[in-house]
């Protein structure tokens, strides 16, 4: 049993606008990815928040999303380190353009399991399965786009993956109650 969770992907970044493989690294919000995180906090302000927690991942770009969104509705963030995104090794900082892509694959998704020295899923998913597995009560976190896409996986199954926003969502909030995913925008 999951808790009931509403996720945020950071807002565009730099390198988000420039198409290039993130993982561990990090680039600033662009000014849309302000404008994304301050959409976010909108969405929340809208909720009542009693009684949840606030996580948030330690890298920059998520940081400084729940800076903007969660400034309004939240005491305290704590980062968890387990929310940070899916690591790509020998790819962080390079171009999409000009990876390799495995035949048949979804080049967006193949980059992620291909990465050289990269986490791939099976470590992702071991550590979000533990992440969720900790949770005391409902909660909002921040995170990023394929770490999202774990979570929600994780937490209603394939149902989360049937949206057009499959990779993360940026600008919007996803909210996980009773194995239902909707899409708040």
């Amino acid at each position: 049993m999951t808790h009931e969770l509403y996720i945020l992907r950071h807002g565009e970044t730099e390198w988000n606008a420039e198409n290039r493989m993130q993982g561990e690294l990090n680039s600033p919000l662009t000014p849309k990815g302000e404008m994304d995180a301050a959409r976010q906090g909108e969405i929340l302000q809208s909720l009542d928040l009693t009684g949840f927690a606030f996580l948030c991942s330690p890298q920059g770009r998520a940081v400084q999303t729940a800076g903007i969104a969660l400034a309004r509705v939240a005491m305290h963030v704590r980062t968890d380190d387990r929310l940070r995104e899916i690591g790509v090794g020998d790819w962080s900082g390079v171009l999409r353009d000009g990876l390799p892509t495995p035949e048949g694959k979804d080049p967006f998704m193949a980059h992620y399991e291909i990465a050289p020295n990269g986490e791939g899923f099976a470590r992702l998913e071991t550590r979000c399965r533990a992440f969720l597995a900790d949770l005391q009560g409902p909660s909002v976190l921040v995170t990023h786009g394929i770490t999202s896409r774990m979570l929600r996986w994780l937490a209603i199954g394939d149902s989360a993956l049937s949206v057009s926003t499959v990779h993360g969502g940026q600008g919007c909030v996803y909210h996980l109650k009773d194995g239902v995913q909707n899409l708040l925008t």
